[in-house]
Order: structure tokens, then sequence, then C-alpha cells
């Protein structure tokens, strides 16, 4: 290590900044027009004085993170009460070796008593209690604070940091398996050579296809509403097809109706996203097989498919061996943490899709050991806007993914970036199909805080 003395966190605040979405955004069964973003300012200091600030953000997406037949407004307090019992732990944190090891310890010791807790006053007021995915999205602005600090600290561009030279130890130790000794998290990435990534577009179950199908109710605010407008505006490669999961012939006719307009555009990438609603591999299957036997052309355009099974993979273990042979299967929402990963591959799952909403550093521990077994990797968005907008693309930059990044703030709530969009203007729209991260540079996540002009609100919890 090169750090003999380490720092520790010295202040710390959480603000929420609320965002209205232009259209609504369905998420299985419910529809999403508000999100509260988790922002967290953290500072730490070393023993000799010097300090540094750090920065992460995180939407609190509440149908994702929890889906549900409870109110919004309930969940999205419990959501906000425990991102504060977050903080408190936080800021009672002893020293911090490196963001990689304390985020790793703090999901392994601390994150489990946090939820026991939230659960014991969930069973004493007989409600249900917050699941193991809402807590880790309630983690992640914090996580990614203490990533950005230590970068800051040591004037250095934080994905340069996870290597020998900077952890204390090697991944072996986190992974409590000799198969990694020796090895690093450097050694599984595969950084991108260029500063622009494709761009995957969100096509959502209720979003319009054609100028003919937009309501007269629709935004008049200058960005587009119909599929195609978007296409023929950002000049789009990849869309990425929302589904019911509990609808075949929906389904099925909307895959035709999305390929069709694909191959009219010749755009080559098209994924399909169930959201969880599926519990059985045949309503799959059947719709896969029917696709490759009646339409080759969109078949062969339709790169993955994206967790059509429930949240909870330890309680639904279910086969996905024959579906995973048609195409790549990727793990989303079940994929909470490596061992999750390593679960989803003894049942057949072959690819992962990361979200830095998971925290910056269960990310890079699940697709380290996803590509030590040979699976493959996608960066999937959380509609993430302004601040969180630039830990998520770096990830997909750094990482490497079969095919470019998720990426869809720009098309529910493009105004919400508007001050980070002024330093960073390729981050927060699409053009020939793709983001530009040039703009990205300096320590930490090379975020360049100090040029945005945000107004912040009042601190929710503060040290």
């Amino acid at each position: 290590m090169t750090i003999a003395r380490w720092p520790r966190i010295v202040d710390l605040a959480l603000v929420y900044l609320p965002v209205t979405t232009r259209v609504p955004l369905k998420f299985g069964h419910e529809t999403l027009t508000q999100v509260q973003c988790a922002r967290v300012r953290m500072t730490i200091a070393d023993p000799d004085g010097r300090t540094a600030v750090g920065w992460g953000e995180t939407p609190l997406s509440v149908p994702w993170t929890w889906p549900s037949q409870r109110s919004y407004a309930f969940r999205l307090q419990r959501l906000q009460t425990f991102c504060e019992r977050v903080a408190r732990a936080w800021s009672q944190y002893g020293a911090v070796i490196h963001p990689l090891h304390d985020g790793w310890r703090f999901l392994e010791e601390c994150l489990p008593e946090l939820r026991a807790a939230a659960e014991q006053q969930a069973i004493a007021a007989s409600e249900e209690p917050l699941p193991h995915l809402a807590a880790l999205v309630c983690c992640s602005p914090f996580d990614l604070a203490l990533h950005d600090a230590w970068g800051q600290l040591h004037d250095r561009d934080i994905w340069r940091c996870y290597d020998r030279d900077h952890l204390p130890h090697d991944l072996a130790c986190y992974f409590a398996s000799d198969d990694f000794a020796g090895q690093f998290p450097c050694d599984y990435f595969q950084p991108s050579s260029t500063p622009r990534l494709t761009a995957w577009h969100l096509v959502g179950g209720l979003d319009p296809l054609r100028r003919s199908e937009v309501a007269a109710d629709a935004p008049q605010d200058g960005y587009p509403v119909a599929l195609t407008d978007w296409i023929e505006q950002d000049r789009l490669r990849c869309l990425k097809i929302k589904l019911r999961g509990n609808d075949s012939a929906w389904d099925y006719q909307r895959l035709l109706e999305v390929g069709r307009i694909a191959i009219d555009y010749d755009i080559p990438w098209l994924s399909a996203d169930f959201n969880c609603t599926v519990t059985d591999p045949a309503y799959v299957i059947e719709l896969l097989d029917r696709l490759r036997r009646e339409h080759t052309e969109i078949d062969r355009r339709l790169l993955y498919v994206e967790q059509p099974f429930p949240y909870d993979l330890e309680q639904w273990r279910i086969d996905v061996n024959d579906l995973a042979r048609r195409k790549p299967l990727f793990m989303d929402e079940s994929a909470h943490d490596w061992r999750l990963v390593r679960l989803g591959r003894s049942l057949g799952w072959n690819g992962v899709a990361l979200k830095t909403c998971k925290t910056q550093t269960g990310a890079i521990l699940a697709a380290c050991w996803a590509r030590a077994h040979g699976m493959s990797l996608m960066v999937q968005d959380l509609t993430n806007p302004m601040l969180a907008q630039i830990p998520h693309l770096r990830l997909a930059a750094e990482l490497g993914t079969i095919q470019g990044v998720e990426t869809n703030s720009m098309q529910f709530y493009p105004d919400a970036s508007a001050a980070e969009a002024c330093v960073h203007p390729g981050l927060y729209r699409r053009r020939d199909g793709c983001v530009d991260l040039q703009s990205i540079r300096g320590a930490g996540f090379g975020y360049r805080i100090e040029e945005i002009h945000r107004t912040l609100p009042r601190a929710a919890w503060s040290m």
C-alpha cells in the first residue's frame, strides 16, 4: 500500500433533489412520474490535515427498488428514513483504508445490521420490510461519495486506484477464494479506447412508437415523444424494449412493432426487458422460438434478454439453461452482489447487467467475479440524471460491455440535468447514437463539481 496513515470521515450531508418526469415511465405494474434523487456530500481528512470532498447521487426509484401494493408515499418515506440511517452509520465509521475495501466492509457488516434493525421495526408495526435491493440503493450515494472523496484526496482518477498499489488486499480476500490470489479489480477492466459509448434508448410500454400515436396532451417542450422522432434526432442504434411478461400476445406484437421500426431505420441492436414479471421460462422460450421462425431479421437483431423472472433469486431458483441457450440472458434486479451472480450462473444465467445504484463497490466486485467465470457484462440505467449519470457512464466505459450503455434520463427528465450539462454536454444528450465522455476529467469520478452551478436544498441529514 502507498498510504500508511488513513483518513476519516469528518463531514457528511444528505439532500434530496425532486425530479418530475415529462412522460410516464412504466416499471412492471407501476408507472413512475416523479423521483427523489439522494445526493451525498462526504468530506474526509487524513492525519496531516489534508481534506477532500466527494459526491455521490442515486435516484430513489420507488417502483423499481420496491415493487409492492403499498403506496408510493409510504415506500419513499421508508427509503428516505433508511438513507438517513446509512448516513448515521457512515458518520460513525472509523478509518478509511480504501473505498472498495471499506465499501465491502460496510456491505458485509454494517448493512445487515441496519436492515435487521429496520426489519424489527417493520414487524413491530405490522409493515412490509425493506427489500435488500432498496437497501442497496439507499447505500449507493454514500458509497459513490466515498470513492470520489478518496480519489480527490489523492488527486487521482478513482478508476486508476483499483490495483495492487492502492488496495490493501487482492480479490481473494473479498471472494474468500484462493482462485483470485494475486488478482486485483483492474485485471478485469476493459477500458473503452474512445470517449464515446453507444447509447441504448428505452422503449417503454406506454411510449408511442410513431408520430401518429402521440396523444393530444403529450408534452410540447421541444423534445421528441414518439420513438421514430427520437431515432431521427439522436440517430439511435440500440433499442431496449420494455415488455409486460404476463401478456404473450401483447409482448410478441410489441417486439414486432419495434423490430419493424428497427429494420426501417437500420438499427442493428434490440434487447427485451420483461421486468421480472415472468415465472415460467416457457413463456419467454415460446416467444423467442416464434420470433425466430416467423421474423428472422428481427430475431437476428435481438442481442439479449434481460431479467424475466422475479427479483428474489434465492426464492425463485428457476433453471434457465434452455432459455439462455437461445439468447444471452442477463441478470439485473436479482444481481444484488457477487454471491447472487454465482447462484445465477449455477442456474444458467450467462450475463450480468450492472448498476451503480447498487454501489460502485458491489458493481466492481460482481463484474470481476462474473468476468472471471465467463459471463458477459452490460451496464443498465436507473434513469440517472445530474451527478448520478457520471459514475454510471464511467462504469460502462471502464468495465467494457457487450454493447455500449443504457442511458435514458434525457427521455424522461432532460431539463433536470441542465446545470450538469453546461459542463458535460456530451453526457446528457445522445448524438450519432452515442454519449460522449470526453468532458470528464480530474480526480475522483471527474465530476468537475466546482464548475457545476446548482443550488442545493437544505440538508435532510448532516453531521
